[in-house]
C-alpha cells in the first residue's frame, strides 16, 4: 500500500479510490458516504474536492481528494481490527507527508534571519509561529491572573483551576509534603509555614471554634511554581498542549 497519502496543491491528501482499495470497499459505497457528508458537513469544501480519476481499467470515474480532516470524518464509520490498522497507517502517512511539507521549504538569509523564499514556505512558517505563540499565551495568562488577584482564595477555587476537587488537591499537596492533616484541619509543614502562603481565621460553628485557612497571592504563586516542577499544570495550560489523537498536529 504505497502512496496512501500524496501531495496535491501543497496539501497532504488521499483519494476516495485509494481509501476504497485500502479498506477493501466498493468505491461506489465510499462515494455514497462522501455524498452523505456533503449534505451534513458545513465546511465540506475545505476537506473534499471532486475530481476524475482512472479506475483499475483506466476509465475516468468521479472521485474525491480529501485532506486529513476529510479522511477522519469518512473513516469514523470503518470498524474492526483491520480497519483500525489501516486508519493507523493513514494517520502515520499523513504525519509523514505533513512533516515533509514543513521541512521542505527553502530559506534565505535576511538580516541574519532564515526566512522562506516562497509563498508556501511563508504560510507554513507563519502557522508554526502562530502555534508557538498560542502555546505560550495561556501559560502567561494564568500567571498574570495570579499576579493580578491579590485577594485570599479557598482551596476549592484553586483546585478547580487544576481540574480537581478540594479533596484531591489537598491529597496532592500532602503527597508533595506541603501540608499535613491534624484534627480534621490542614496545616503547612514547617518548610512553608513562615512563607506567608496562607492566612487563617477562627470562626465559631455551632459553638465550636473552627479554623478557616485561605491561600494568599504569594501562596498561590508558590503552589503554581511547585506544582509545575512536578508536571502538574492548570487546566488553562493543559488546553494548549496539543495531544495528537486522530486529527494530528495542526
Amino acid at each position: 500500500m504505497n502512496d496512501l497519502v500524496i501531495m496535491k496543491d501543497q496539501q497532504a491528501v488521499t483519494s476516495s479510490l485509494q481509501v476504497a482499495e485500502t479498506f477493501n470497499k466498493n468505491h461506489r459505497d465510499i462515494l455514497r458516504a462522501i455524498d452523505d457528508l456533503e449534505k451534513d458537513v458545513r465546511n465540506f469544501a475545505q476537506m473534499f474536492s471532486i475530481t476524475d480519476l482512472p479506475d483499475t481499467y483506466g476509465r475516468k470515474r468521479r472521485a474525491f481528494y480529501m485532506n486529513r480532516d476529510g479522511f477522519t470524518l469518512l473513516a469514523m464509520g470503518f470498524t474492526g481490527k483491520k480497519a483500525l490498522k489501516f486508519k493507523t497507517q493513514y494517520i502515520e502517512a499523513f504525519n509523514n507527508m505533513e512533516n515533509e511539507l514543513k521541512q521542505g521549504y527553502s530559506t534565505k538569509n535576511v538580516g541574519g534571519y532564515q526566512v522562506p523564499d516562497d509563498y508556501r514556505g511563508a504560510l507554513l512558517l507563519a502557522a508554526d509561529l502562530q502555534e508557538q505563540v498560542d502555546t505560550m499565551k495561556p501559560k502567561a495568562s494564568y500567571y498574570d491572573q495570579l499576579i493580578a488577584n491579590k485577594s485570599l482564595m479557598v482551596t476549592t477555587a484553586i483546585a478547580k483551576d487544576y481540574g480537581m476537587s478540594a479533596k484531591e488537591f489537598n491529597k496532592v499537596l500532602h503527597k508533595l509534603k506541603v501540608q499535613y492533616k491534624l484534627g480534621g484541619q490542614w496545616f503547612l509543614y514547617s518548610k512553608y509555614h513562615n512563607r506567608g502562603w496562607t492566612s487563617s481565621a477562627t470562626r465559631i460553628v455551632d459553638g465550636t471554634p473552627r479554623i478557616t485557612t485561605k491561600w494568599t497571592q504569594k501562596g498561590r504563586v508558590g503552589l503554581y511554581r511547585l506544582l509545575k516542577k512536578h508536571d502538574i499544570v492548570p487546566m488553562i495550560e493543559k488546553l494548549d498542549i496539543r495531544t495528537v489523537v486522530i486529527g494530528g498536529q495542526r
